[in-house]
């Protein structure tokens, strides 16, 4: 059998705020939106890449980690200090730093999915 061509479209992340979660990332990643309905907010990166965001009012972040991790986003980085330093300054929450795992860091967005700051290299 022959596999048929299947290709990543988006990644979607569930939150109470399309627009503001999206902005959050459009900072974090300096991506442009490029489309908006209030309910489904879109953010373009280089190439295809592209992030989703999609309404969810009953949103609840899990416990991690007594929960697991399920999914996060990784985000390389140059500058582990000034990328902390950043995402901090515009609503993202430190979970826990590289003290013991040299190279990254786990945050939550504003709304409490987890993503990682990972150093180049």
């Amino acid at each position: 059998m022959t596999a048929p061509k299947i290709e990543v479209d988006y990644t979607v992340l569930d939150c109470p705020d399309p627009t503001a979660l999206a902005g959050f990332y459009a900072q974090v990643l300096g991506w442009k939106p490029t489309s908006d309905d209030g309910d489904w907010v879109v953010i373009q990166g280089p190439g295809e890449l592209r992030l989703a965001f999609q309404r969810a009012p009953e949103f609840a972040p899990i416990d991690w980690p007594s929960d697991g991790i399920k999914i996060h986003l990784d985000f390389v980085v140059d500058d582990m200090q000034e990328a902390e330093h950043y995402v901090l300054g515009i609503g993202a929450t430190k979970i826990e730093g590289n003290e013991n795992h040299p190279g990254f860091a786990v945050f939550r967005d504003p709304v409490g999915h987890l993503f990682c700051l990972c150093r180049r290299g």
